[in-house]
């Protein structure tokens, strides 16, 4: 839903206490889970992911490996054992990822193999002068537009950071609108880099301003910052989108993206969003988390609680 720049929601006066905001992050706490119910979460966790590969020597092969496991992210060890011990969750053995991310140059791959697979997970990429923005507008707007034609149906784009720390929000806000406009029908996930906007209030009216320009999407970071996802930036971030919710009815999800690389990183971000957005805002339409090892890990905690024993070193193979 896009919306002319209005200023209110980037007031002035927005003021974000810090301690408190801490406070808030260090009570939340996490229910105590038996064994079928942090399956069920795990579970949940894998179908939120947007897979990813951002590496500087990404070829087809490895684009189309990402795909295979994005497709069939549970080893069939690990569901067979399930199925022995009549531990039945549905959507088990139907389960795979949200998305598989990937650079502009490699979106024809994962196309590609996707279409051979008979998938139609979509495909995401980042673009905008991924991962720091500074490269001029049309340059960016380019970019978004060759993913579009190759099949990207996802936008991450990267923001202008000295536009955020110059507080120039119209001017941010009619960037992302031009960046919107070159998505076409593909869903824009704006990359707010929290760990280089300066200040809380900086993350919070970065939102507003994304969000007005008709991202589907807010993305805590890129995962090349020196600080990278972090709850007291997600925090703010779900009362902003929160805010913009009231004043809009209009739903903006959230994900965050870089650092989080075990179990037990993720759980804390769905239970956090599920206690200030409401269940609905758990699912992969409103909630991803961007990872490259997060998966493997997520599967290793499957793998003990299947079987009662640790994953040896040799069972999986990294994507």
């Amino acid at each position: 839903m896009y919306i002319e720049f209005d200023s209110t929601f980037c007031n002035g006066n927005t003021h974000i206490n810090e301690a408190s905001l801490h406070r808030s992050i260090s009570s939340l706490r996490l229910p105590v889970l038996y064994k079928n119910y942090e399956i069920a979460w795990l579970l949940k966790a894998i179908s939120c992911i947007d897979l990813t590969t951002l590496a500087g020597d990404d070829t087809f092969s490895n684009v189309s490996r990402l795909c295979i496991k994005a497709v069939n992210p549970v080893s069939h060890v690990i569901l067979s054992t399930f199925a022995e011990n009549k531990i039945d969750l549905g959507f088990l053995n139907d389960i795979q990822v949200a998305a598989v991310c990937v650079y502009p140059a490699r979106v024809a791959d994962a196309v590609k193999q996707l279409k051979l697979l008979n998938s139609s997970m979509p495909v995401a990429s980042v673009a905008t002068g991924f991962p720091t923005g500074q490269y001029p507008l049309t340059t960016r707007v380019d970019e978004i537009a060759f993913c579009v034609e190759n099949g990207a149906s996802e936008i991450d784009i990267v923001l202008d950071r000295s536009l955020v720390l110059g507080g120039k929000w119209q001017e941010l806000h009619e960037e992302v609108s031009k960046m919107k406009k070159a998505c076409g029908e593909a869903h824009m996930k704006a990359i707010l880099s929290v760990g280089e906007c300066g200040s809380p209030e900086n993350i919070y009216k970065a939102a507003m301003a994304c969000m007005m320009a008709g991202s589907e999407f807010i993305k805590t970071s890129t995962g090349k910052e020196s600080v990278n996802a972090n709850l007291p930036a997600g925090l703010v971030m779900c009362r902003a989108i929160r805010d913009f919710h009231r004043k809009t009815n209009t739903k903006v999800g959230l994900k965050p993206a870089g650092g989080v690389r075990v179990w037990s990183d993720a759980f804390p971000w769905l239970e956090l969003v599920k206690e200030e957005l409401g269940r609905e805002w758990v699912e992969p339409h409103l909630f991803r988390i961007g990872a490259s090892g997060l998966l493997q890990d997520l599967e290793k905690r499957l793998y003990k609680l299947a079987t009662g024993v640790s994953a040896p070193s040799t069972f999986f193979k990294q994507v």
